[in-house]
């Protein structure tokens, strides 16, 4: 049986389907954090003192990255790069979970907020891959 790679159309459909997905949840978490960042905090993000100052800053990456992830799935050139620095910033920080994870109240939110990190930051890798080729296809890498 022969091995069916996808199209490039399908491809390039299920990437933006991707890229808008993980825009939109950038954009409810940079929300949640801007308009409730006391519920926030004591939902998934209590390791250690509370500063209202440091959520609203961490609101403003992730509303950003949610409108560059937003128009990368309109912009093919745009999409490796957006998702490298959103994968680098997933990545880097569950590796910041892994140095707290002790740290977390309730105790179990330590593991599973490093676990959802480390997922999210593999699936962004796989969608940068994916960009990755596209950009290379289409002669805008080489």
């Amino acid at each position: 049986m022969q091995h069916l790679a996808p199209s490039s159309a399908a491809r390039a459909t299920g990437l933006r389907a991707g890229l808008l997905a993980l825009a939109g949840v950038q954009l409810v978490t940079g929300l949640w954090l801007a308009i409730a960042p006391g519920a926030f905090y004591r939902a998934i993000a209590d390791f250690g003192p509370r500063n209202e100052h440091d959520l609203r800053d961490m609101a403003a990456f992730y509303v950003a990255s949610a409108v560059v992830l937003g128009v990368a799935a309109g912009r093919p050139s745009w999409r490796a790069p957006a998702l490298a620095l959103v994968g680098l910033q997933f990545g880097l920080h569950a590796l910041n979970h892994l140095v707290d994870i002790g740290d977390s109240d309730p105790s179990w939110i330590g593991p599973f907020d490093l676990l959802s990190l480390l997922a999210g930051t593999v699936l962004i890798w796989a969608l940068y891959r994916a960009a990755d080729r596209d950009d290379v296809a289409a002669g805008r890498r080489r």
